[in-house]
């Protein structure tokens, strides 16, 4: 299952360019992660410095 970032996420842009397949992006309010592009390999989840990032199925 594809990561999902939260409301907690402070648009810092941390996780953008840590993910090595390009599926994170900045959003209106927050960064987005597309789900079909996600490799479920967790980097972005361990570079956040707030743990806005989930696995998915913790939605």
């Amino acid at each position: 299952m594809a990561y999902f970032i939260t409301d907690e996420c402070i648009a810092c842009g941390a996780c953008e360019g840590e993910c090595e397949v390009e599926a994170i992006s900045e959003g209106e309010d927050k960064y987005v992660i597309d789900a079909a592009l996600c490799t479920d390999c967790g980097t972005c989840a361990d570079i956040c410095p707030v743990e806005a990032i989930k696995p998915g199925d913790e939605a």
